[in-house]
């Protein structure tokens, strides 16, 4: 034999070795860890489930989301983007679950003179009247989700009471400036006409 055919040889009996002396797999501590672990996923899973449970019980005493009337106007400016999550206002992480506006989904939203309707595929739609509106700026955070500076369009308003910041962000994030601006401007021009009155009462 030459040495090529030798070593050749020797490679092969060696492998053959190797395989006969496998360590076997030790099933049922493997299988128990799978268990294990997916026991522990359903029990971190029904935590969260009964947080998110136990805050809207929590926040039941926040009235039903209000609707859209049968004539809103013509439309100002319109949106298609994500909808992320209410919060109490000024408190990101505060978040709202009550009535569904703590599920995120797809939003198509209108600005008309009567308000902000938020559509919602899949969710629950919302309308916020114009006289409830308290005010609106770029952020980069909500509920959780934190996106680039100015990566959010936050809405701030009133129901029930209580002050809430809604998190919107366009598929075309250059729209947040001129929302923005509308509702602001829609805003300060209610309390101009609010004064107003006031004075002339």
């Amino acid at each position: 034999m030459t040495p090529a055919p030798q070593l050749a040889a020797r490679l092969a009996t060696s492998l053959a070795a190797e395989e006969k002396s496998a360590t076997v797999t030790d099933w049922s501590a493997r299988v128990g860890w799978l268990v294990g672990l997916a026991l522990f996923v359903a029990l971190v899973y029904w935590l969260m489930r009964e947080g998110w449970k136990w805050r809207g019980t929590l926040q039941s005493d926040l009235p039903e989301l209000p609707e859209a009337p049968q004539e809103t106007g013509a439309a100002r400016l319109t949106m298609t983007g994500r909808y992320h999550g209410s919060t109490t206002a000024g408190q990101w992480l505060d978040r709202i679950v009550a009535h569904g506006l703590g599920t995120r989904s797809r939003a198509e939203l209108t600005l008309t003179d009567a308000g902000v309707d938020v559509v919602r595929p899949g969710a629950s739609d919302f309308f916020v009247p114009a006289d409830r509106l308290r005010g609106a700026r770029l952020d980069k955070g909500i509920a959780g989700k934190v996106l680039t500076e100015g990566g959010l369009l936050i809405v701030t308003w009133e129901h029930g009471g209580k002050l809430l910041d809604s998190g919107f962000r366009s598929d075309r994030a250059a729209e947040h400036t001129d929302w923005v601006e509308a509702l602001n401007s829609m805003i300060e021009t209610q309390r101009d006409t609010h004064t107003k009155e006031g004075a002339e009462r």
